[in-house]
């Protein structure tokens, strides 16, 4: 039996994760100088283009389940960035809604993606055909935010 297929150098997963972390590494000094986590700054990068939305929705758009969004969300609310209330129409339902400090946050946030966009090593065209590949890899458009 031929057990190449199993080697970590013939895997598309290993690259995927490798990056994945190597990433999150590169924007942690950034985020912590304005006191975010990374899981933090995806969730604060949806309210602050969203303002207000469920923990559902919140969880479909960042890929993240309920048990891992509720001790984020209840973090960010003891810090002041987000509130967290009960839909009056719908009392299963829990709405997340962006603070005044949380959108102040943001004028601390700007200039993150431009500060990493310097310690990555693609062009702009790259960055985009990635951007679609790997959208495409998770293989739902109607979740991919730029839709």
């Amino acid at each position: 039996m031929n057990y190449d297929k199993l080697k970590i150098g013939n895997q598309l997963c290993f690259p995927l994760y490798a990056c994945s972390r190597e990433i999150v590494r590169l924007y942690k000094p950034f985020l912590d100088e304005i006191g975010l986590t990374y899981t933090q700054y995806i969730a604060m990068m949806v309210l602050w283009e969203r303002k207000q939305l469920t923990v559902k929705q919140l969880g479909e758009i960042l890929y993240l389940d309920s048990g891992t969004l509720t001790p984020l969300l209840k973090k960010m609310e003891s810090s002041g960035l987000l509130s967290r209330s009960r839909d009056k129409a719908d009392e299963r339902s829990v709405i997340v809604k962006l603070t005044d400090q949380g959108e102040e946050l943001k004028e601390q946030a700007v200039l993150i993606p431009e500060k990493i966009s310097k310690c990555v090593p693609l062009d702009q065209e790259e960055s985009k055909q990635l951007y679609h590949l790997l959208y495409k890899i998770l293989g739902n458009s109607s979740r991919n935010p730029e839709k």
